[in-house]
């Protein structure tokens, strides 16, 4: 087990922050402010989609205009999602919601463009073309496969939904995906075929084996679930299996797959998100951040794109919070995020809830918001009010016998 160094000078840090005592505020409700976060991250997923093909922007001024054209298929998952919660909400007319989901599956499924069912990571969101020379990504298109199971289930009784989802996902080929080796490649380049990058130690890649081993098509052996390792860490007396610092690697397959009361021969997953949590809150408050404002998980900063976090520290830790860190954490530590997150609404509140990053000690605020972003906190925020995501997705044949053939057993 790998234990991760801390010094006197966190210990002290950290122990005065926890003993600090916090004023009572009047306050809305945990749901009625949940409540509010979800509506205003929909309105990016529903006001940055191209109407005629459904697809998300990748990221968008925080205020509403700009210029950018460029889709992710993972927002579009989240964006896909986002539909369903919407539509459960009664946030939209009911027409509305199913049309724009029936355009989105049919643009993904007729004209974007994909190789053995895996599509580019960023693409034009009016045209579909491929931008920037980009990967056939494996993760991305997990993550799009996502929003699409949970659409083919939520719309069971349309007569287009779920054919045109279940389509799209069992044409993917996943053995493809493996190269010949045990574990699946990051992606594919039509200039220069597989990266070398694979999909081998703990990270967000659940979703990407279970998904691929449930496949009725093309599906990946019993094998390969444990063919990645499970790297171990120790910090603050916080023991669990992390392979990479930065906290949404603990939050992405937790958003639709239901890991809670399950494990394999591995671990509880579910708890593992807790402890990595709570590992990721004590390790900021060693950096210098308050109890109830504190996360960082890759976003935007002030010098660009960065995948920082903790523990250990990556990137350049300079007092900058990250409102997704605390929101896609809520069903692991409910009430110290949505603590956070109240305080994250006073300094980076903006009309699609909150921007990417802000810094507290510089005075810095991102001018923008990311679809993931947005999108992991809207999920994770549903997930705890209702468990509706979970609830949904769950319902596919296919991601039980994903589950099952991993080993997955009740607990508790």
């Amino acid at each position: 087990m790998k234990v991760l160094p801390v010094n006197r000078r966190s210990l002290l840090a950290l122990s005065a922050a926890l003993l600090v005592p916090r004023a009572a505020v009047a306050e809305a409700s945990d749901d009625a402010f949940l409540d509010e976060i979800e509506r205003a991250s929909f309105r990016f997923f529903w006001d940055q989609a191209a109407p005629a093909t459904g697809q998300v922007k990748d990221r968008a001024r925080a205020e509403g205009a700009d210029t950018y054209k460029a889709s992710s298929i993972a927002a579009t998952g989240f964006g896909l999602t986002a539909l369903c919660i919407a539509d459960r909400r009664g946030w939209l007319a009911p027409s509305e919601i199913r049309d724009r989901v029936r355009v989105t599956l049919r643009f993904v499924y007729e004209s974007l463009a994909q190789v053995h069912g895996f599509f580019f990571h960023f693409v034009d969101m009016h045209s579909g073309e491929r931008l920037w020379k980009c990967e056939l990504s494996s993760i991305d298109t997990a993550l799009l496969l996502c929003g699409v199971l949970t659409c083919r289930q939520h719309f069971a009784s349309d007569s287009e939904i779920p054919l045109l989802a279940a389509r799209i996902y069992e044409r993917v080929d996943w053995p493809w995906m493996l190269n010949g080796g045990e574990t699946l490649s990051m992606g594919w380049m039509p200039e220069s075929g597989f990266l070398k990058a694979r999909w081998d130690h703990y990270c967000e890649l659940m979703m990407l084996y279970l998904l691929g081993m449930g496949s009725p098509t093309h599906p990946l052996k019993a094998s390969a679930w444990s063919a990645w390792r499970r790297p171990q860490v120790s910090f603050f007396e916080e023991n669990y299996i992390s392979g990479a610092p930065t906290l949404f690697t603990h939050q992405y397959s937790h958003a639709w797959f239901d890991f809670r009361k399950r494990r394999d021969a591995y671990a509880d997953y579910f708890e593992n998100s807790v402890k990595a949590t709570r590992a990721h809150q004590k390790f900021c408050v060693s950096q210098g951040y308050s109890e109830d404002l504190w996360g960082v998980s890759a976003s935007d900063s002030p010098n660009g794109y960065v995948a920082w976090g903790g523990p250990p520290a990556e990137g350049p830790i300079d007092g900058s919070v990250v409102p997704c860190a605390a929101g896609g954490s809520i069903p692991f530590l409910p009430e110290e995020t949505i603590r956070v997150l109240r305080r994250c609404r006073a300094q980076g509140w903006c009309r699609y809830s909150f921007v990417d990053a802000f810094n507290p000690r510089t005075g810095w605020r991102n001018l923008d918001v990311l679809g993931i972003d947005l999108g992991i906190t809207m999920l994770m925020a549903e997930n705890h009010r209702s468990g509706f995501v979970w609830d949904t997705f769950m319902k596919n044949p296919e991601v039980w016998r994903g589950m099952q053939m991993a080993g997955f057993v009740a607990v508790g």
